[in-house]
């Protein structure tokens, strides 16, 4: 069995074989992505979801489930304690990254897609961002927002701050809120990373 038991944003790459997962603490959410193999979800009433790569799942805080696999898989967890809202719930979503929209990105060249609903109730996001060799970001960009990523695929070049790092796929970042930061795609191709992002809350 595997259990985080962190209630602190937590952003963890976990490669599993024959094993089941344990519950969050009490009020923190959690997120799962399937970077290789095949999972299984569960809930409380019993209904089952097989979870291929780039499947994912969002499952609010407290709520009954487990996920299981005979064999071996990796996935992305990601654990935080909820911050509520009064008169607002979130809801368990099971999706996958190629049913979800690609989002316009006016100025940039990337491709975009949002794992979660925008909406009041959901206090994070995931970003899915494609880019083709040698697109960048077109802008240096600082804002409250604390992000973790994990690069899926491909190679590149991250600015954080003053300092520049090569990352491949594989490697994480974990960045601080108002850190500068740029990203370009090196290789021959494609890169694509995993975004989280704070979002719909007052940050002070």
């Amino acid at each position: 069995m595997w259990q985080l038991n962190l209630a602190n944003p937590c952003f963890i790459y976990l490669g599993l074989g024959n094993s089941r997962s344990g519950l969050p603490p009490y009020d923190v959410e959690r997120f799962v992505f399937v970077v290789q193999g095949t999972v299984t979800l569960a809930n409380v009433s019993d209904v089952n979801h097989e979870l291929m790569v780039d499947s994912y799942a969002y499952l609010p805080p407290n709520s009954e489930h487990s996920i299981s696999c005979d064999a071996s898989a990796t996935l992305v967890v990601f654990e935080r304690r909820y911050a509520s809202l009064k008169n607002h719930i979130t809801e368990q979503i099971v999706g996958s990254t190629v049913k979800q929209p690609l989002l316009e990105t006016p100025g940039e060249v990337f491709e975009l897609r949002k794992l979660l609903p925008t909406s009041a109730p959901y206090d994070f996001n995931i970003h899915i961002m494609d880019f083709q060799p040698g697109e960048f970001l077109n802008v240096k960009e600082v804002h409250y927002n604390q992000h973790g990523l994990l690069l899926l695929e491909g190679q590149g070049i991250y600015r954080l701050g003053d300092s520049w790092y090569p990352i491949q796929a594989g490697d994480a970042i974990w960045m601080a809120p108002f850190v500068p930061q740029w990203y370009a795609a090196l290789g021959k191709t494609r890169s694509r990373y995993l975004l989280y992002k704070d979002v719909n809350r007052n940050p002070l």
